[in-house]
């Protein structure tokens, strides 16, 4: 089929729920087309991860004419009992992996402008 990623099957250090998170963060009308591309996911994966966010409470959606619109709920606490109990927050994740694909996505010159911190108040 064409344009479905290679899978990738090492571990790493971030997951796809994240990755598809800091997409949505990055643009909130992305397509699940777009942003499966963007995290070299399927179209599948990505339906089922949007899904598997809603259903926990860290992103809600509504329909706009014939596209999504999403909003990630910033202070909702993350799952795993070790950040979860340091009271680490989606807004603290999306802040190192927005950060990070800002510096990616530098200019050949190789000049980073540095964004400006999230606060935890701070809605995407």
């Amino acid at each position: 089929m064409d344009g479905v990623p290679e899978p990738y099957t090492e571990w790493t250090f971030v997951t796809n729920h994240a990755r598809v998170l800091a997409a949505i963060a990055d643009n909130d009308r992305a397509r699940i087309r777009d942003i499966a591309a963007h995290c070299r996911l399927t179209e599948r994966t990505v339906q089922k991860i949007i899904a598997d966010l809603e259903q926990a409470g860290y992103l809600s959606r509504t329909r706009e004419g014939r596209t999504n619109a999403y909003r990630i709920t910033p202070g909702e606490v993350l799952r795993h009992p070790a950040e979860a109990g340091a009271g680490l927050t989606v807004t603290s994740l999306l802040a190192l992996l927005v950060h990070d694909e800002a510096n990616r996505a530098a200019p050949p010159d190789g000049h980073r402008v540095p964004r400006p911190a999230l606060g935890p108040e701070e809605a995407f």
